[in-house]
């Protein structure tokens, strides 16, 4: 049960973060952006791409890990610089698409439109780095048990695993901090409650609809390169999470970027705690049944505001 819960963690990270990235987009652009999965996998990618690059600059490389760890150093500038990447790639998406329809399109158009650059995002994905799997390092690690097999059946998890939850908690503190107590994050909340008067009180409305874009861009990326060091990286990885991004974002309260990171926890345990009932062909289905559970309950999510 233990190990069953520490794995459901894992994932629960990893679709925490991507999941903020889709509730903030939709509390300020009002839209459902599917096209943020291919930002988790675009992140992913690029810094395979980056880690490469330092390798054959004679680097660390991965063939050096940094303590228990499976990767060195360039592996940590390589999601750097894969983050920075990640939000021209965004940017430069709202610039091409949705900037020219949000003042003539409705909320529908701007979602069908997120479907078509998903697929032209995840299809010249494939066309530059193939169709096969890859992995950012080939290094065995050895579980570290934290809790003894007589209490619960035991928990073990890699060092990789504790950073990825490290990390991942790290970021989730100074995302609530930046939201709280600059200026951006305070206009960001203003706009997301409400844009009209937002742009009264004389708010840069554009300015923080690409902040949105960048702090969703670089969490997506991020998300991305954990789920590629924990698992594999593969053109399908975004895809694969898309459903259960929304999900997370749905169950805390739609808007809500505390929601989205609760509601991810959630789903992630859901879907481990499923494995040994249903089998893991089934996850997904039990996350889904969770979520339409408590909004049975909750219409609004967890944290979302009642009208």
């Amino acid at each position: 049960m233990l190990q069953l819960i520490a794995d459901g963690l894992i994932v629960g990270s990893v679709i925490s973060l991507g999941a903020i990235g889709v509730t903030m987009t939709y509390s300020i652009l009002r839209f459902a952006n599917f096209a943020h999965g291919e930002l988790l996998t675009w992140g992913a990618y690029l810094a395979l791409t980056v880690l490469g690059f330092f390798v054959a600059l004679g680097g660390a490389g991965p063939m050096q890990p940094i303590g228990p760890f499976s990767f060195g150093w360039p592996l940590l500038a390589a999601l750097a610089a894969a983050a920075v990447m990640t939000a021209l790639i965004a940017l430069l998406v709202d610039w091409l698409l949705f900037e020219r329809l949000r003042g003539n399109g409705t909320a529908i158009v701007l979602v069908i439109a997120s479907f078509g650059a998903a697929l032209a995002m995840r299809n010249l994905l494939q066309f530059i780095y193939g169709t096969l799997p890859d992995y950012y390092s080939r290094e065995i690690q050895i579980a570290i048990r934290l809790v003894p097999r007589e209490v619960m059946g035991g928990m073990r998890i890699t060092p990789d695993q504790l950073f990825v939850l490290g990390l991942t908690a790290v970021t989730v503190v100074l995302l609530h901090l930046f939201l709280t107590y600059t200026t951006l994050g305070k206009a960001m909340r203003a706009t997301a409650h409400n844009p009209a008067l937002a742009r009264l009180t004389g708010i840069d409305v554009r300015a923080v609809i690409r902040a949105a874009w960048i702090i969703g861009a670089v969490l997506a990326a991020i998300a991305g390169v954990f789920s590629g060091l924990t698992v594999q990286i593969r053109p399908g990885l975004g895809f694969d999470l898309l459903l259960p991004l929304f999900a997370a974002a749905i169950l805390g309260g739609i808007g809500s970027v505390y929601g989205a990171v609760a509601g991810g926890l959630i789903v992630g345990l859901a879907e481990s705690l499923s494995v040994p009932l249903f089998g893991a062909e089934y996850r997904a289905a039990t996350a889904f049944l969770v979520l339409i559970a408590i909004l049975l309950v909750r219409p609004t999510g967890l944290f979302g505001e009642r009208n």
